[in-house]
């Protein structure tokens, strides 16, 4: 007798015990409003009608939309020039030996950040933002910004709706 086998008769013995499902159980379509969407005869036999239901609810978020819209108006980022060169003139001689006399590293400076590198991570803080040259917020980062300031606009609108609802209550 193969290996499989009694599995193979235990699974269905198993599916056969079951049964079919009671009637109670099975699905039923959902039954549409008829004025929601009335049934309709095509003009012709070439076309057909489709009734649908015009979904509730679905919005876009208007946090995100803010963030879009600033990312791509470059708020909080360095416009792109296009025709920027970026070749580096700060030697100005020509030939095979480059700039002589300079040094390729400052010694001093680096000294200067890996001192600090060790004074923020003595503290227990993140050392990723001292190496951004040029500061730009992600979109993400546009995200939070616009949610904060739209909880705190609402906030506010709440605030001020039920104060005037209270001097309202205390002139009456």
């Amino acid at each position: 007798m193969p290996a499989g086998l009694p599995t193979a008769i235990l699974i269905l013995a198993q599916a056969a015990s079951y049964g079919p499902p009671p009637a109670a159980a099975q699905a039923t379509p959902p039954q549409v409003k008829p004025a929601e969407c009335a049934p309709q005869r095509p003009a012709s036999n070439n076309e057909i009608v489709i009734c649908a239901v015009k979904p509730d609810g679905y919005r876009i978020d208007p946090d995100l939309m803010t963030a879009k819209r600033q990312k791509k108006q470059g708020l909080g980022a360095r416009p792109h020039n296009p025709h920027e060169s970026y070749a580096d003139k700060s030697c100005a001689t020509v030939g095979p030996m480059g700039c002589r006399g300079t040094p390729t590293i400052n010694l001093l400076a680096a000294a200067l950040v890996a001192g600090q590198m060790a004074n923020r991570l003595a503290k227990g803080q993140e050392v990723g933002s001292m190496f951004k040259t040029d500061p730009q917020m992600s979109e993400y980062e546009l995200y939070q910004q616009a949610k904060k300031e739209r909880e705190t606009k609402e906030a506010d609108d709440a605030a001020k709706a039920l104060s005037d609802a209270a001097r309202a209550a205390t002139k009456k």
